[in-house]
């Protein structure tokens, strides 16, 4: 569920390091694309006209991610060859990748397990740490709940439809204890890490910030500080 626009190329060059990536022509590049999700969801990069990218126009050649390969220099699967020949993860552990592999058993190729069925790219999801990304969760097969900027969304694949379920932008405080009290609570919240079950949407940010919410009720349920360490990231 993301959206592809002309800084997306630029990040590719700087982060592989890719020479085969040059400059789009200059109507792509003209584009904004740096607007409010709502103006983004509005425009394709194509024909001033978003649109998901469906089983049937993929069969037909489109793009599953709706990345206009036609419009850059480089095709997909030399991209894709250069990345996998230039690109290095990080480690916390150095050689860690290959030592694990080696417990891996050897699979064969050539198998198809799924089938490409839908992508939306008018919900785009973000993390604020490059190793906090537990901020999305599917708690059905067309339910997912992800942070969006400041924003716990909810998209139905059924649907395509989206609809915010807590901002935490501004300030954040219980609706059930004391409600709209300047006391209590906490404002421009950077959520890291994000949990939904059982009806109970939990999450966590950078200053040890704990909101908890219930779906099928208005408001904040409950929120508090874990901790005042200079050191307070929630990641779990």
């Amino acid at each position: 569920m993301s959206y592809y626009q002309d800084d997306d190329a630029e990040y590719m060059a700087d982060e592989y390091g890719m020479e085969d990536i040059d400059d789009m022509d200059e109507e792509f590049r003209a584009r904004d694309m740096s607007g409010s999700e709502s103006d983004v969801d509005e425009y394709d990069f194509s024909n001033n006209k978003i649109s998901d990218t469906s089983a049937a126009e993929a069969r037909r050649g489109k793009d599953i991610q709706g990345i206009p390969w036609d419009r850059l220099s480089i095709t997909r699967e030399k991209y894709r060859q250069t990345r996998l020949e230039q690109y290095k993860n990080y480690e916390n552990i150095p050689h860690s990748g290959e030592v694990s592999g080696k417990d891996c058993k050897i699979t064969k190729k050539g198998a198809s397990y799924y089938d490409f069925r839908l992508n939306s790219r008018s919900v785009k999801s973000t993390i604020l740490h490059f190793q906090l990304r537990n901020l999305i969760w599917a708690t059905s097969k067309h339910d997912v709940y992800l942070m969006s900027r400041f924003s716990v969304m909810h998209w139905s694949s059924l649907t395509h439809k989206k609809l915010e379920i807590l901002n935490v932008s501004g300030h954040v405080a219980p609706s059930e204890k004391h409600p709209g009290s300047l006391m209590e609570g906490f404002t421009q919240t950077q959520v890291s890490t994000l949990a939904v079950k059982d009806n109970l949407l939990v999450a966590g940010g950078f200053q040890g910030e704990l909101i908890c919410k219930h779906l099928d009720r208005r408001g904040i349920s409950f929120c508090s500080r874990t901790t005042y360490d200079d050191n307070a990231i929630t990641n779990a």
